[in-house]
């Protein structure tokens, strides 16, 4: 009796064990910062014709098709990661998931965040950009890492598409307006993701990935790469207020937001250091952040006030 009492704990154990390596191999706060995104493409879309069981459908699929992105993402690079002192404790380098685990459960989820979005929503828009976010990011981005430092650029791509899923869940289509949130997340993740590859950039090195620091050992190509895509934030920040996403009181929010993240990426380049590379990425999230919020309180609220 004794032995069934302790065995019981211990097997209950492995189990939330292995449930743990599995959420570990989701990266909840990736996924999370993408499904922010995706809401607010939904409600700008949405406007007055917002609901709530649309939007819930959307980040279900969206947040299932994001998941299998994220495991299938590790599983091909499982070799490298073990190699990167940043990675080599994840559950496929350490061993804890098994690779053939790995790809069964990211293809399974993958597949079935598009057939839910398929399911669910009234047109296949949102499906199918949630699918073409998935084969870009995976098949496209990720094989392209070890090859080119255009990489970064590349991977903007598939990274900038999320709103774009919450748009078309509310329109069923893409529309011009729907460009100033695709080109404002495509353009942030530029210095956002330079930062990260100088902090890192030893760790890249060593698993063989080609970052923009790898080829410029004094920092003075990546700062200028950092300053010349905050610069061109400013009239990017600006298109939702054309597009009448927002009022005034986001247009300025927003101009001041990137004026200080351009202050950041300025500041790296008088010193190309950790300090400053971890000051620019986080200003990068609170740029983001702060403005999606100001797109929310100030384009998004009004409008369903008004209504």
């Amino acid at each position: 009796m004794k032995m069934a009492v302790l065995e019981q704990p211990r097997s209950v154990d492995l189990e939330h064990s292995r449930l743990a390596e599995y959420v570990k191999l989701t990266r909840p706060r990736i996924g999370a910062m993408a499904l922010f995104t995706v809401a607010v493409g939904y409600m700008v879309a949405a406007g007055t014709d917002f609901r709530t069981i649309v939007l819930l459908h959307t980040l279900v699929g969206a947040g299932l098709t994001a998941v299998g992105s994220s495991i299938l993402n590790q599983w091909l690079e499982r070799k490298s990661d073990a190699k990167m002192r940043r990675t080599m404790n994840r559950p496929l380098p350490t061993g804890r998931v098994h690779p053939l685990e790995a790809l069964v459960l990211g293809t399974v989820l993958g597949i079935a965040g598009v057939v839910y979005l398929l399911m669910t929503l009234p047109t296949p828009a949102a499906a199918i950009v949630a699918a073409v976010t998935l084969i870009t990011y995976v098949f496209v981005y990720t094989p392209l890492k070890p090859l080119t430092v255009w990489n970064t650029v590349v991977g903007a791509f598939p990274g900038a598409l999320p709103p774009i899923i919450g748009w078309c869940a509310a329109r069923g289509t893409i529309t011009p307006d729907a460009s100033a949130l695709f080109l404002i997340l495509f353009v942030w993740q530029m210095p956002h993701f330079f930062a990260i590859a100088w902090l890192y950039r030893d760790d890249y090195a060593a698993g063989g990935l080609r970052m923009l620091p790898s080829i410029d050992p004094d920092g003075r190509l990546t700062a200028r790469a950092m300053i010349g895509t905050c610069l061109l934030l400013l009239p990017v920040t600006m298109l939702p207020a054309l597009f009448q996403q927002g009022g005034t009181l986001f247009l300025s929010g927003a101009v001041c937001l990137s004026v200080l993240f351009l202050n950041c990426a300025i500041e790296f380049r008088k010193e190309p250091s950790r300090a400053n590379a971890k000051y620019v990425l986080r200003s990068s999230l609170l740029y983001l952040a702060g403005l999606m919020l100001l797109l929310i309180g100030d384009g998004v609220l009004p409008r369903l006030v008004a209504h």
